[in-house]
């Protein structure tokens, strides 16, 4: 074992995050209990329920209710690097047609990081890819989460309820991409179509 072997070693590392969940992404699943009741009635429940839906390797350290979002303080244990070179490598393989292959990259890059943003991104734009629409808004919501920035998630997130025949859900996506680009074309031209169909 040479000295310089130890400090290639990949690196776990410690984080302590803030994840933003929003109301509207929510309604009628498990979550939508943290608008329902009061919060002096909730207790442990919602973070029974933050937990599972986050899962159990992100430990929940805080959490604020307000009207339209909690915000969730979790610290997680993970390999960023590499899930991240990981991610990068499943896209590669994606965009060579092997969409299957590169989904089971992106489960194995989420191990890695469970809070990684590159790999779901890559989860919800290969399964778009596959024509499984409802399990890509899933993807692309956790991304969103887990803080993934730009307009670029709200407008993948818009394909795939356009695609559903979710026009509710498609106008909410094209009002948050053009919060985020105001001159975003493919928005403006969804938003009006929208309209006219609604």
């Amino acid at each position: 074992m040479s000295e310089s072997e130890p400090a290639s070693r990949p690196k776990r590392h410690r984080e302590h995050q803030t994840l933003e969940i929003r109301r509207e992404d929510h309604v009628g699943d498990p979550l939508s209990i943290a608008w329902l009741m009061p919060a002096e009635t909730l207790g442990d429940a919602i973070v029974g329920r933050l937990s599972d839906y986050l899962g159990r390797r992100v430990r929940i350290k805080k959490a604020e209710i307000s009207r339209d979002t909690i915000e969730v303080q979790v610290e997680v244990r993970g390999w960023r690097d590499e899930a991240n070179r990981l991610a990068k490598a499943a896209r590669e393989l994606s965009e060579k047609g092997a969409k299957r292959g590169a989904l089971a990259m992106c489960r194995e890059a989420l191990e890695l990081d469970p809070l990684s943003v590159e790999a779901m991104t890559a989860m919800g734009t290969i399964l778009a890819a596959l024509g499984r629409d409802a399990e890509a808004l899933d993807a692309f919501q956790h991304a969103r989460e887990f803080g993934a920035e730009g307009a670029s998630i709200p407008l993948a997130m818009l394909d795939c309820a356009l695609r559903l025949g979710w026009l509710a859900p498609a106008e909410r996506y094209a009002r948050q991409a053009l919060r985020l680009d105001p001159r975003n074309l493919q928005a403006r031209d969804a938003l009006r179509s929208i309209r006219q169909r609604i």
